[in-house]
């Protein structure tokens, strides 16, 4: 938690012993009663299962899995939703209708919707709902170009909107260029496999997207993992990598990336940007880092994790990022030097075969680029920056008041509750949708067994009294649920990097005093730089 990000043998991380026992023991029982189940159903359809003479479509232990302990939490993730609000959703109802056997998991019809507030949604500066700014403009624009172009950029797929689009969003970052492409994840998996291959290294922080994973593997480039936000570990790997050369030849690496998350959306920690950099730079390693979740909603004006951290944007590579979360649009950026995006122009399959953003969708995004830099001529952007990460802030603060153990950094927009166990968190899920408050739920194989826990996002759209109402329901179905594993260690830790981050914004003083019972009794605003 704090200000360079959770680690992973942080106190909040670890399970009471209790609950890890239950968590096994759960686990063990539901296990052993499936394999009990498929036993006797198999033992009366011995012909059930894959088609006669072709392969199962899916490994035994992943069907499994899915039949026996996903279809058991099913309802918790996929919620159809119907109608979306400033702050709310409207959640369709399902009814769990059994099929009869097992072997196809259950299915779930769909009702009525119902309005429920929401921490669900990546909507960090609540541009996914209607603006009178930049909606007008993205009306017109469709009824200008129409509403897709049905080619790649490279052919015929670039418009003027498209350029004006890349270029106010690289000199909002403070680089020379920027390149723009169909979906976030498409950006990672396609344009790594561009910027290295064979005779290249990666290294990769332990926590990375599974698109920078998936980007990593589909460049046939050697991979090595780092510790989460651990520098001294990139350092040790890099300077072994770097000693050894490539495996077997010996030679020199033809390059070497290192990759990195501005926040990670699993735990919300900000990375540990300044040391990282710092290593690269020092063994002249390339750095790639991944601003899906804290562009928009760090820094004072919302410019991400370089301005949070206080580290030059010129000296990151290649800055990435997400449109579908701060912009409320769709697609992903790459952004850095114009050398290297030209590059990316040239070699990347994204961006030469894929079709590109819609012209309306880049309208958004400009717009919302435009209200952010007040371009607009308001002071909407700036206010909703400040918003969300005093919402973000208040939000933590009453949470670890309450005794839940709570993971992330201060000023991030992703907030963890750990619940450790499954049943827990589907407990914990079904009853705030229950009382009108929706919420994202995440267990294995998406975090660890022992490691189960509720993500929170924020949202300007949240007033305060919007939060105590939400808080309210938290309080209650938390203590219901049994999930107010009160951690003096970690509770301690949060504080001391509370402490850290308000010293280097508003002085030693400032941050002697600062403390999370007063964050949650007072205006959030005593965390901001006194500029």
């Amino acid at each position: 938690m704090g200000g360079k990000g959770a680690v992973p043998d942080a106190a909040a991380y670890k399970a009471p012993l209790l609950v890890a026992l239950s968590a096994i023991l759960w686990l063990g029982t539901v296990s052993l009663l499936g394999r009990l189940c498929d036993f006797f159903y198999f033992l009366v359809h011995p012909r059930a299962g894959a088609k006669p003479g072709y392969a199962s479509i899916r490994d035994k232990e992943q069907d499994f899995f899915i039949r026996r302990l996903y279809g058991a939490v099913q309802d918790l993730w996929n919620r159809p939703v119907c109608a979306v609000e400033d702050g709310a959703l409207h959640v369709m109802k399902r009814t769990l209708v059994q099929g009869p056997t097992g072997v196809e998991g259950p299915k779930y019809a769909v009702h009525e919707g119902s309005k429920c507030a929401s921490l669900a949604s990546f909507d960090y500066l609540g541009f996914t709902s209607t603006d009178t700014y930049i909606t007008p403009r993205v009306k017109d624009n469709i009824r200008t170009y129409g509403a897709v172009n049905s080619s790649s950029r490279v052919a015929g797929g670039t418009t003027l909107v498209h350029e004006r689009m890349e270029s106010l969003l690289a000199e909002f970052l403070g680089v020379e260029a920027a390149i723009t492409y169909g979906t976030g994840f498409a950006t990672n998996a396609l344009a790594i496999p561009a910027l290295a291959g064979k005779g290249s290294l990666i290294l990769s922080d332990a926590f990375n997207h599974s698109s920078i994973v998936y980007g990593a593997r589909l460049s046939c480039a050697t991979i090595r993992v780092f510790r989460h936000n651990d520098a001294k570990h990139l350092e040790q790997l890099l300077r072994e990598a770097l000693a050894r050369g490539q495996p077997g030849s010996g030679k020199p690496w033809d390059k070497v990336w290192v990759l990195i998350e501005g926040i990670y959306s699993m735990d919300g920690d900000v990375c540990n940007l300044k040391d990282i950099v710092a290593v690269c730079k020092k063994y002249k390693a390339y750095s790639f880092m991944d601003e899906a979740h804290s562009l928009g909603a760090l820094g004072v004006n919302g410019r991400g994790c370089c301005e949070h951290a206080g580290v030059d944007p010129r000296d990151i590579d290649l800055l990435m990022g997400t449109l579908s979360k701060s912009f409320g649009a769709i697609g992903g950026y790459l952004a850095g030097s114009k050398a290297i995006i030209d590059h990316l122009r040239r070699h990347s399959p994204g961006h030469l075969y894929a079709c590109s953003i819609p012209p309306g969708v880049a309208q958004q995004v400009l717009g919302a680029l435009e209200v952010v830099t007040g371009r607009d001529g308001s002071g909407r952007g700036a206010s909703k920056v400040a918003t969300v990460q005093d919402n973000s802030n208040y939000m933590r603060a009453r949470l670890l008041s309450m005794g839940l153990n709570v993971v992330g950094s201060w000023d991030s927009p992703v907030i963890i509750i750990m619940t450790y166990s499954v049943p827990a968190m589907a407990k914990f899920s079904r009853m705030c949708l229950e009382r009108g408050l929706a919420l994202v739920s995440v267990g294995p194989p998406a975090a660890p067994l022992l490691l189960a826990r509720i993500r929170l996002c924020m949202s300007p759209h949240l007033s305060r009294k919007d939060l105590d109402g939400m808080l309210a329901i938290i309080d209650e179905v938390a203590d219901v649920c049994g999930i107010k594993f009160w951690n003096r260690k970690a509770y301690g830790e949060a504080e001391a990097e509370l402490q850290q981050l308000v010293a280097s914004r508003q002085g030693a003083e400032a941050g002697a005093k600062a403390t999370i019972a007063a964050l949650a009794a007072a205006p959030c605003a005593i965390i901001r730089s006194s500029s």
